[in-house]
């Protein structure tokens, strides 16, 4: 399939943009060895860049992530964040799961700044107040920062849950499906969101889901992935402008990128 690049503008160069996570020749092998999760990954992410990995089940997308967040250690490679090895977790890494996991005992702005109280002690959680009701206007929420868990709505919920992954001012942002239990209307919104929030911000992100839609429109590049052994087999470029919007859906060039992935991925399941 003819997949051309169209003209994007106001693009930076890729050349010109500095390289935050670096990952060189990974692999992940379970039960001695028997079983190769990830063979291979080679990845780098640039500064500001959004990048999605999508894959059927059981291709080690989640593993991946993991691995980038320095919750699994890696069997060989090199896995590098700001020129540092990752070796276990840092603040200058923040994580977003499928669900909110938020303390229902809290109050929102309370969680928001629990990665610093947990850190840092009780008094730079107080400095960090003030940081956290910027995040709250940020999402919309500035209202609602007394309010506990159960009070908030589930896309509510989950931009609490971005706000605390903003508070220590990540260097990358790991997302695991983290609108995926969201209803379909409510996930649109929050892509949008998330959207303006990384370029509002110049955010460096990467994404594992399950939803074809959800990368193309969120993503600069599509990292397609292939089980047994888990690798990347193929890397998608996506050429729509920024910023993108959900009309972006019914285009033309949406259309064959969707279709271009989805036959990746067919081939994979046969092969």
């Amino acid at each position: 399939m003819n997949m051309e690049p169209l003209s994007v503008k106001n693009a930076p160069a890729a050349a010109a943009v500095r390289s935050v996570f670096e990952i060189e020749r990974l692999s992940k092998t379970y039960a001695r060895n028997q079983l190769i999760a990830l063979s291979d990954v080679n990845l780098t992410l640039r500064k500001g860049e959004f990048v999605s990995v999508i894959g059927s089940s059981g291709c080690g997308k989640s593993t991946l992530l993991k691995i980038m967040a320095g919750l699994l250690p890696p069997t060989t490679g090199r896995v590098v964040l700001e020129g540092r090895p990752v070796t276990g977790p840092r603040p200058d890494i923040g994580i977003m799961f499928q669900q909110a996991t938020l303390l229902p005992w809290k109050s929102a702005l309370e969680n928001i700044v629990l990665p610093v109280e947990i850190r840092e002690g009780r008094q730079a959680a107080q400095s960090a107040r003030a940081r956290a009701m910027a995040l709250l206007e940020l999402v919309g929420l500035h209202e609602f920062a007394s309010a506990y868990p159960g009070e908030l709505s589930g896309g509510m919920a989950q931009r609490v849950s971005i706000c605390r992954m903003l508070i220590s001012d990540p260097a990358v942002l790991l997302l695991d499906e983290p609108f995926s239990a969201l209803d379909e209307l409510t996930r649109d919104f929050m892509n949008m969101e998330l959207q303006r929030i990384c370029m509002e911000r110049g955010a460096t992100a990467f994404l594992v889901t399950h939803s074809l839609a959800e990368a193309v429109i969120l993503s600069d590049r599509i990292l397609v992935m292939q089980a047994r052994p888990g690798q990347v087999v193929e890397e998608v470029t996506i050429d729509l402008p920024r910023p993108r919007s959900l009309e972006m859906i019914n285009t033309p060039r949406f259309g064959e990128i969707v279709a271009h992935i989805r036959d990746l991925l067919g081939r994979e399941a046969f092969t």
